[in-house]
């Protein structure tokens, strides 16, 4: 899975239309509660914004990573808009400068709260959204260059290789390191399949079969990270 970048970036805000909808945005319920005359606290924009980033991140990862499998980006895209990349993002864009926060948030310190500056950053999506007369195509262009900053620099070099994939976790997780054992060879001499068994610590896991015994281990770990 292609690291995300714990950048310090800083972007830019998106301009509104309605100043309402961006005031909204960075309303917290506390605010309102406290302020009876307040605009709407951000919790319903919350709701639509993690639907939209959910969809646009994986369009984005779709578009951006071809080769990979749906498993591969599944947790891409969890990466890609968790909570603490979603702070990230709110830092870049200096919201906490921008919060409507009632006295006893303020006390507390939620203006630093990675919970609600998550929550704010969806809030201004769906804002954004709603600003722009529901064109999904202009928050796309917005959020684009801010995705494009998660990814770490490696990955524009090509996504790691499942063999050093299994390699790396099978190192980590239990010390040793996989074995690719030949388990059958299938076939005649000028058109040979060879069938390979991926074996960490003595266990056997996924197995693979090509033309070639790379091939073979190849789809052998493939298999077998699809296993864990």
């Amino acid at each position: 899975m292609p690291a995300m970048e714990e950048t310090s970036a800083t972007f830019s805000l998106p301009t509104f239309t309605n100043s309402a909808l961006w005031q909204q945005a960075m309303t917290h319920k506390s605010f309102a509660n406290e302020q009876p005359t307040a605009t709407e606290h951000n919790e319903r924009l919350e709701f639509l914004g993690d639907a939209i980033l959910t969809f646009l991140s994986a369009e984005y990862l779709f578009v951006r990573f071809p080769k990979q499998s749906e498993g591969e980006l599944t947790p891409m895209r969890s990466a890609l808009v968790d909570q603490s990349q979603l702070h990230r993002f709110a830092q870049g864009l200096k919201l906490d400068e921008y919060l409507r926060l009632g006295k006893g948030a303020e006390k507390e310190g939620a203006r630093k709260s990675a919970r609600l500056l998550c929550s704010a950053f969806e809030a201004l999506i769906g804002a954004y959204f709603l600003d722009q007369e529901h064109n999904l195509q202009l928050v796309k262009d917005y959020i684009t260059p801010i995705f494009e900053s998660a990814i770490a620099p490696d990955v524009e070099a090509g996504v790691k290789d499942d063999k050093t994939r299994l390699q790396e976790w099978a190192q980590k997780t239990t010390g040793s390191v996989p074995e690719y054992v030949e388990i059958s060879t299938l076939g005649p001499d000028h058109a040979k399949e060879f069938v390979i068994e991926v074996q960490i610590g003595g266990k056997s896991y996924g197995r693979g079969s090509g033309r070639s015994k790379q091939k073979a281990q190849k789809l052998a770990a493939r298999s077998t990270l699809e296993m864990l």
